[in-house]
């Protein structure tokens, strides 16, 4: 919508309700205190109109109509190709809609109903979310060429406390990951100052010597093989790791739909360097 729409569907609505919405000045434009409480009304509203249309989708056939999918970046380039093959093959009526967003904003959308179920790590501890588990990957060191730990098996994790480990920018829940797995080692504040958007510029600041990182397995043999230049080393079991599921809202009208999308992912997913959960 362009700002002149906006600007009169605005002024529309605050003559119908007889009431001004927003406050307007030169550079900005800011809620009134009435728009405040009305915003919080309209949301909830919103949030009903999406459930009737959930609802609606869930009586027709299972797996038909759109299905909107988010999913985390540290997830989508590596997982996507297999989610896509299955709905393909498995579920042609399905209209399959993908967001990459980071985790936050993953979850604003599913509470909000922008979105319907989410690929992501967990846990999340978000109350109203259901998690659906996947699979458990290992993480990797991924080293540049000579290094001291490149290509070894059963590295310990107190490593960690004195390697410059370069890490993706905040906002990315590997981010955490990281750090958390560094804190467990025994090492505390932040490991290095160089960051990243995603994983490919964080393996091509390794390949250049930079510092040493984290990898889930499932994007090492895409991004080692794309960046050149690098090994990687295994840590001793058990080794450090993080959990892929699937997460919806808790209630949805198409709760039973989801879950068997979440058997039907496990099986498809037996071939991945991962630990397949559930049944």
């Amino acid at each position: 919508m362009s700002q002149p729409a906006l600007s009169g569907a605005v002024s529309a609505l605050e003559e119908t309700l007889g009431v001004t919405l927003v406050e307007r000045t030169t550079r900005k434009v800011l809620l009134s205190p009435a728009g405040a409480r009305l915003a919080v009304r309209a949301k909830a509203v919103l949030a009903e109109v999406g459930a009737l249309m959930e609802e609606a989708d869930a009586l027709r056939a299972p797996f038909t109509g759109a299905l909107r999918l988010g999913v985390i970046p540290t997830v989508a380039p590596y997982l996507l190709p297999t989610v896509l093959r299955l709905v393909h093959e498995r579920y042609p009526a399905l209209d399959l809609q993908v967001h990459e967003e980071q985790t936050a904003n993953l979850l604003e959308g599913l509470a909000g109903g922008r979105l319907d179920l989410l690929l992501l790590a967990v846990p999340l501890g978000v109350p109203g979310v259901t998690e659906l588990p996947l699979f458990d990957e290992d993480f990797v060191l991924v080293t540049p060429l000579g290094h001291r730990l490149g290509g070894r098996q059963g590295i310990p994790r107190e490593v960690l406390r004195e390697l410059n480990l370069l890490l993706l920018d905040e906002g990315h829940c590997l981010r955490d990951q990281a750090l958390e797995i560094c804190r467990e080692a025994g090492r505390a504040g932040v490991p290095a100052t160089t960051t990243a958007a995603g994983l490919s510029t964080l393996v091509q600041l390794v390949a250049g010597g930079l510092g040493v990182t984290l990898l889930p397995r499932t994007a090492v043999d895409v991004e080692t093989t794309r960046a050149g230049r690098l090994l990687t080393g295994r840590f001793t079991d058990p080794a450090p790791a993080r959990r892929i599921a699937l997460a919806m809202r808790t209630g949805t009208a198409r709760a039973a739909e989801y879950e068997q999308l979440a058997v039907a992912l496990r099986e498809a997913m037996r071939g991945l360097p991962v630990r397949i959960l559930g049944s």
